[in-house]
């Protein structure tokens, strides 16, 4: 029964990976998707709010904790949906829970192998959960925002190191949630757009937004900066 309870997250993450590729609903996560079925998603979405950003969330979830690469197109389909904040906040709540799943393999099924490799290493692995053990909150947070670790592998250090969960889902949330307000609010102009021009530019899309993602962008490095001079300050009160 142990066995099967550490190895459960595991099996639930391979599984979901495996149904996603079997079932082809990878081929979803495209504009072809917004393109040829936006107007049926829009319209389901107002006669069944609620259940739709539900279902929205799930989905968001269960396709971060497979680790199945495209998943910003749902941020974008999110806000095409329901707007730039309440598809903002929603996603980066199910980016969070996503998070939470592989959380969970680190420190289950993987976390005792992990550790005893994060502890022989000498790389970025080790200096992950180093910094993940010393001050989750911050560490997280910071990672989040300046996106200069791989969105999992902060997720299986954390689970290796068993890091508190408070810090760790608040400093995920708080960190994913400005990058996701600005890619819904992408998405929120995209009915227009596709309007105009059914096969638009990917790269001219986001060229309209340069100076929303600009601002994420300085507010990715401004913030490590604030918080590492208070950490100063208060090293310095103590």
């Amino acid at each position: 029964m142990k066995q099967i309870k550490r190895f459960l997250p595991l099996f639930l993450v391979i599984g979901a990976l495996a149904l996603v590729f079997a079932m082809g609903w990878n081929r979803y996560l495209s504009l072809d998707t917004l393109r040829e079925h936006g107007g049926e998603l829009r319209a389901l979405a107002r006669e069944h709010y609620l259940l739709t950003l539900l279902a929205l969330i799930l989905v968001f979830a269960a396709l971060t904790a497979s680790v199945v690469p495209g998943v910003v197109f749902i941020t974008l389909t999110a806000g095409y949906l329901f707007g730039p904040w309440v598809g903002g906040v929603a996603t980066a709540f199910a980016a969070t829970l996503g998070a939470l799943g592989i959380y969970a393999v680190g420190r289950t099924a993987l976390g005792e192998r992990l550790r005893q490799r994060a502890e022989a290493d000498k790389g970025l692995m080790k200096r992950i959960c180093e910094g993940v053990d010393q001050n989750t909150f911050q560490y997280v947070l910071v990672a989040r925002l300046v996106v200069t670790v791989p969105f999992h592998l902060i997720n299986v250090a954390a689970g290796v190191m068993a890091a508190p969960l408070k810090p760790y889902v608040a400093a995920t949330f708080v960190g994913l949630l400005p990058a996701h307000v600005i890619y819904c609010w992408i998405g929120s102009g995209l009915n227009e757009i596709l309007a105009e021009n059914p096969d638009p530019d990917l790269s001219a899309l986001f060229g309209q937004f340069a100076w929303p993602l600009a601002g994420v962008a300085f507010l990715s490095v401004v913030l490590p900066l604030l918080l590492r001079l208070v950490q100063k300050q208060r090293e310095r009160a103590a």
